[in-house]
């Protein structure tokens, strides 16, 4: 069975323990503090792999953890970091949150790589903490715990037309003839297990990739028969093409295929039932002289919607040509922009408990100065990649929608004062 589904659980690496260390040596007497930083966690990564088409690779492992930072030494050693866990996956990937399904990547298009959850941060060492009056601390910061989180791989094929259509409409034979792909060809329902990709390579028609979407059945986006498993497959393309079988080899009306399809691609997602749709009446070489004309019966149903219809013959390549060139002049009035999932969960954000509390207090000795602290706080920065232009905006938005913002100004702080969060200086502007 073609692997475009798997649900496995990840875990990026706890920051290491800061450590607690005094200075020892001979002839330096209270040599101080010396305890080193804990090592940052590692990442749990996605990667586009080229080279890969499916996920089998996930279906019999399910649990994936980046390496935990070491802790800090004695003599200002800093702890070593955890490695990266890097997961490859084919083209066109997306990453979701297993219970709410909200997507968190799509590896598709110029995003070839992505951080889905980031490594702790390692905690200091007690020689941050030394003061005039606190000379000899004997404490250091944890490291931040690591986070864990459940994901579905689903992987929704890359192509600008999507064909679909009944089991033994001809469209495998189709695509084996307008493209370099093989598709396996049968006579059985459901012949095509695997959605197969062809880069339409026809006379002197090129420059596009067709879908072929296994065959679909009535029911199938309520889960009935394969075709459910395989309807995520033609939510990026920009085209559908229908197949129907014209000659009606097996006494199915081809007007009542169309409208069967069209409505579990409506159950399933209106956007896609919207798009722009061409419908082939295939199998037009298997017609004989003096029938009623079902091409006839189809333009007149479908082209007053505004979907053109073309007589073809995968068999012999009649009416191919045609078919081809219609498509591509209709691909080339669309945008040429992939379709995209846009991210709407944020693991850094969502995981954490809400009601951590944190406090927000001005300074006696500089009302200049405001301190914000608390495990909120404290977890926040411990994910989150300040010095990154995404990471800093990530943040700030973090402050905005936590009311952490909203409270620093009902304690009074006006622009230019200074915000104060564990080791970082921010500056306050409206």
């Amino acid at each position: 069975m073609f692997a475009d589904r798997a649900r496995i659980i990840i875990r990026s690496g706890k920051g290491g323990d800061g450590c607690v260390s005094f200075r020892r040596e001979k002839y330096v007497a209270n040599g101080g503090p010396d305890g080193g930083d804990g090592g940052k966690g590692g990442d749990i990564i996605f990667q586009v792999d080229e080279g890969m088409n499916t996920l089998i690779d996930y279906r019999h492992k399910k649990k994936y953890a980046a390496k935990d930072g070491e802790p800090g030494r004695k003599r200002r050693c800093h702890g070593a970091n955890g490695q990266d866990l890097i997961l490859k996956v084919p083209a066109g990937t997306v990453v979701m949150e297993a219970q709410s399904g909200k997507v968190i990547a799509d590896l598709s298009g110029e995003n070839k790589r992505q951080v889905i959850l980031r490594g702790g941060n390692g905690g200091n060492g007690n020689m941050h903490y030394a003061t005039s009056t606190m000379q000899v601390p004997k404490y250091a910061q944890a490291g931040v715990a690591s986070l864990e989180l459940e994901v579905l791989l689903e992987l929704k094929v890359i192509a600008d037309v999507g064909l679909v259509g009944f089991p033994n409409v001809g469209k495998s034979t189709f695509l084996s003839r307008v493209s370099h792909a093989r598709p396996k060809v049968a006579n059985y329902p459901f012949t095509t297990l695997n959605p197969h990709l062809g880069v339409v390579d026809y006379q002197d028609i090129d420059g596009f990739v067709i879908a072929d979407i296994p065959g679909l059945i009535e029911g199938a986006s309520q889960g009935t028969g394969l075709g459910h498993e395989f309807l995520r497959h033609i939510e990026r393309t920009r085209v559908i093409v229908h197949l129907v079988d014209a000659a009606s080899v097996e006494g199915r009306d081809p007007v009542e295929d169309v409208h069967k399809i069209n409505e579990e691609l409506r159950l399933y997602n209106q956007e896609i039932a919207d798009r722009p749709q061409i419908i082939a009446a295939n199998k037009i070489d298997a017609l004989y002289p003096g029938e009623d004309d079902p091409v006839q019966k189809l333009r007149q149903e479908f082209e007053p919607r505004g979907i053109p219809v073309y007589a073809i013959s995968a068999v012999s390549g009649q009416g191919i040509k045609e078919l081809l060139w219609a498509v591509k002049k209709l691909l080339s009035t669309m945008p040429k922009e992939s379709i995209v999932f846009e991210q709407e969960f944020f693991p850094e954000e969502e995981i954490f408990v809400e009601n951590l509390p944190y406090t927000v207090v001005q300074s006696e000795e500089d009302p200049h100065t405001f301190t914000v602290e608390g495990p909120k706080i404290e977890k926040m920065l411990g994910y989150t990649n300040l010095d990154s232009e995404k990471g800093f905006a990530f943040f700030q938005n973090f402050l905005k929608e936590s009311g952490i913002l909203n409270d620093l100004e009902q304690a009074g702080i006006q622009e230019g004062d200074t915000v104060r969060m564990y080791g970082f200086a921010f500056e306050y502007y409206k």
